[in-house]
């Protein structure tokens, strides 16, 4: 299944993204549907994570109004 493929997100393009929204942690994870723990995008900004699932990856894109492959390593 598409959505189980897993993939990386860039932590400082995630970071930058959310800031340039004045969003916190906490308020990103509100947005995202369902809701994401600010802890979790922590993880994400930071790297800590090997790698992430799509589906991960496209609701946060959504609630941040960009396409998923913005957030993702070059």
């Amino acid at each position: 299944m598409d959505t189980l493929r897993r993939v990386r997100i860039d932590g400082d393009k995630l970071k930058r993204m959310r800031e340039d929204r004045f969003l916190t942690r906490e308020e990103l994870g509100e947005k995202v549907e369902p809701p994401m723990h600010r802890d979790q995008i922590g993880r994400l900004e930071r790297n800590a994570s090997e790698s992430t699932q799509i589906k991960t990856v496209r609701r946060v894109a959504a609630a941040l109004g960009v396409a998923p492959r913005d957030l993702l390593e070059e």
